[in-house]
């Protein structure tokens, strides 16, 4: 059986854990072709082992200046998937500057800096995926700033995918609930906020990362051909109420 995305080129950066690693699966169950990027760990080796020759891993930092030239040298993405990021949950008043500017550079920045190089190459028919969150449309105590560099990709996003469809590039986001992952362990550690969190999902589960996977592939598959400046909203009806 061929693969919805069979032959098609993906980059998906944050690969080596938790929402990542699915999503590489899940594209190389379809057929497509992965290039993960990550820093070098235990764990992006371990994630090659399982994918074999359709997984290509990239050992560098976002932030940094060796992965955009990785791009520019590479062949065409038929599909980025920007997916690293991070939280320092905080009381907005004693928001550290240095967790300040780490949000920015990693969630707002490094996602747009890798867009603009992946796009410079993407032909007609390709497609971006950024992974916001339901905090991209929400606020929520203590993550002032994840919300807001939440908020300023899902509106990246949808100039994005104005400027860019007469190229043919579709632009979308993908804006999960909490999932559990290694970033999200040590908060559900805290028996409050584990409560808080059940409380606001009707659903009464949190979202698996092969939850989030999947709507990875159908965001970049032919079925959602025409979906572009959209956010697909993976909350258990979170933002409902």
């Amino acid at each position: 059986m061929v693969g919805v995305l069979e032959g098609k080129r993906a980059l998906v950066t944050g690969a080596s854990k938790g929402i990542g690693r699915a999503i590489c699966h899940a594209l190389v169950a379809e057929g497509a072709l992965v290039t993960g990027i990550a820093r070098a760990s235990n764990e992006l080796g371990s994630l090659s082992a399982e994918l074999g020759a359709a997984f290509d891993p990239w050992p560098y930092d976002v932030t940094g200046e060796e992965v955009l030239a990785r791009i520019d040298a590479a062949p065409a993405f038929d599909l980025l998937v920007n997916n690293a990021g991070t939280n320092r949950p905080q009381p907005f008043a004693q928001v550290t500057d240095e967790a300040l500017d780490l949000m920015l550079d990693l969630n707002v920045r490094s996602a747009f800096r890798i867009a603009r190089a992946a796009a410079r190459r993407m032909e007609r028919g390709a497609s971006i995926v950024h992974m916001t969150s339901q905090m991209g449309h929400v606020g929520s105590p203590n993550r002032t700033v994840y919300c807001m560099t939440k908020h300023a990709l899902e509106g990246l996003s949808k100039a994005m995918a104005v400027e860019l469809a007469p190229a043919g590039i579709r632009v979308n986001c993908i804006a999960p609930t909490f999932v559990k992952t290694p970033l999200t362990d040590g908060m559900f550690a805290d028996p409050a906020f584990a409560a808080f969190v059940d409380r606001m999902i009707p659903l009464g589960a949190l979202a698996t990362p092969e939850h989030i996977a999947a709507a990875v592939v159908y965001i970049a598959s032919p079925a959602a051909a025409m979906i572009t400046g959209h956010s697909l909203v993976i909350d258990g009806g979170w933002t409902a109420q």
